[in-house]
């Protein structure tokens, strides 16, 4: 039995503005179950990243409802029940990749031990081993953004949550943090949401493709995944894959998915 951590029902939320109300998004019903990797795909503007500000508790949802493991997200968030990484990286460059890290553990009251014990495992987890004592300056982007990861993971919540936390590196950095990410999510066994604008990545990464319909945000189409969870990028290659990513594209034209 697939226990759901994550559970929207008819989640609908509206921004007021100067110029009169968004619809951000509308009747969002959708189930995640533990373990899941689940991503979310379509245009700019549809909402992908709502939906997960809901999720987190950065955002209340206007109508409809969301729990996070059986409790409202805000009950979660203070419960600590996920970590979340930003589109940028988002370390503070006083700090080192080590002290970073260590802030979430330091505001919540982790003693000296514990924290240095953490940092280490999770430097471990994202191949940051030896980098703890450089600075944010001193590394290559898509270090930064691992070290981000790894902030997110040291609290240790069960879910992740990832706002395009690839988008802005390129295409060699990205496949290969595509392939790092999986292999930690099988070590670690985390629910994660992600959220994404690339169909190959969207199908390489995920258990289930959720591809949304611009705004106001509804899903167009929800995709399981045939694809074993052992994974290397040679897949792509794949009929199998070639054929999901076809259905994705599908999902987004039928949403009139274009910018």
């Amino acid at each position: 039995m697939n226990e759901t951590v994550i559970s929207a029902k008819n989640l609908s939320l509206t921004f007021q503005t100067n110029d009169g109300p968004v619809h951000a998004l509308k009747d969002i019903n959708l189930d995640i179950n533990k373990g899941d990797f689940v991503s979310f795909i379509g245009p700019s503007g549809c909402g992908k990243t709502t939906f997960l500000r809901c999720m987190a508790d950065l955002e209340a949802p206007t109508g409809g409802s969301i729990t996070v493991n059986g409790m409202s997200a805000a009950e979660a968030r203070m419960k600590r029940a996920y970590g979340y990484v930003f589109q940028a990286a988002g370390l503070y460059p006083w700090r080192t990749i080590g002290g970073n890290i260590r802030l979430p553990l330091e505001i919540m009251g982790y003693d000296k031990a514990e924290q240095a014990k953490r940092v280490a495992n999770v430097l471990e987890l994202v191949e940051l081993a030896g980098f703890e004592k450089k600075f944010p300056w001193q590394l290559s982007g898509g270090m930064q953004q691992r070290a981000s990861i790894a902030r997110a993971l040291a609290f240790d919540a069960d879910i992740l949550l990832m706002d395009e936390p690839f988008g802005a590196l390129d295409e060699i950095v990205r496949d290969h943090l595509n392939e790092q990410l999986l292999k930690l999510w099988a070590r670690t066994e985390k629910t994660i949401g992600f959220v994404t604008h690339s169909i190959p990545e969207a199908v390489f990464l995920s258990t289930r493709i959720v591809v949304m319909s611009p705004r106001p945000g509804r899903i167009a189409d929800v995709i399981e995944s045939t694809l074993p969870r052992d994974r290397t990028l040679d897949i792509r290659e794949s009929q199998e894959f070639i054929d999901i990513a076809h259905r994705v594209r599908e999902g987004l034209r039928a949403g009139h998915a274009y910018d």
